[in-house]
């Protein structure tokens, strides 16, 4: 590191201060494209927020979600975010309202990520929020469950990436309050990876051959023993690269 832990830790808080009174620009997060559900839909909420995070790999997040919304607001699509209706209809039929609103950008494996998905939630606990209920609400209990016991029956969600955001999101849209939140790790794409650049936590250099895990634990090890979770980084680093670093500090 070019800068000391401590500067980097305080332009770390200018961040977070400057995403919550607006001086990054845009912070519209692309799951703020969603039916904003009433109390009483809890589980068809988290699984608006679990299915289509399963299908958000090397594509457009704002794309995703509002093709998320196009298609639980379509009466003839909204079963798709029943996990047992999943199960009990045939792949071509999940395949066609899967592929209507673009939700689904690959025919075959986006559906068998889909059903696969819902098969394993619905045979082994019944749905998602006994998934979480069955973990405690305890985040490392989780992330055992998920990445290790059962991560073939979960494609996609078991990754290191996907699975500490959708995390995030479940606490920020659908009030799961988890244990051991601390450990939730930032989820590292281009534009941390730009930010941790620019904040001087790795080098040009180390960025082309870092490994996602790694650079989350390099975020973990400097926010150590302070008031900030790794997290809750994530929201303001990728506004701060995405609106161009139009914050300077």
């Amino acid at each position: 590191m070019n800068k000391t832990k401590q500067q980097i830790i305080i332009n770390c808080e200018k961040i977070l201060i400057a995403y919550k009174n607006g001086s990054l620009g845009q912070t519209i997060m692309p799951e703020d494209t969603n039916p904003h559900f009433e109390s009483g839909d809890h589980e068809q909420e988290l699984s608006y927020f679990t299915l289509p995070m399963s299908l958000n790999y090397q594509r457009n997040s704002y794309h995703l979600w509002e093709a998320a919304l196009k298609s639980y607001q379509d009466n003839q699509t909204l079963w798709i975010f029943d996990i047992n209706q999943v199960t009990k209809r045939s792949s071509d039929l999940l395949r066609e309202a899967l592929i209507k609103h673009k939700l689904a950008l690959q025919p075959n494996k986006h559906i068998n990520t889909w059903h696969t998905i819902a098969k394993t939630i619905t045979n082994n606990w019944g749905s998602i929020e006994n998934l979480i209920t069955n973990s405690d609400n305890d985040f490392l209990k989780l992330q055992k469950i998920i990445r290790i016991d059962y991560k073939a029956g979960l494609p996609y969600l078991s990754g290191p990436k996907i699975f500490n955001y959708w995390c995030f999101i479940l606490s920020q849209y659908c009030k799961i309050k988890f244990k051991n939140a601390a450990y939730i790790d930032i989820a590292p794409d281009t534009h941390i990876t730009k930010c941790s650049i620019k904040l001087g936590i790795i080098t040009e250099e180390e960025a082309k051959k870092i490994s996602k895990e790694q650079l989350s634990q390099k975020w973990r090890n400097l926010l150590t023993d302070t008031s900030i979770n790794p997290i809750d980084m994530h929201s303001p680093l990728w506004f701060w690269s995405r609106n161009g670093f139009i914050y300077e500090l």
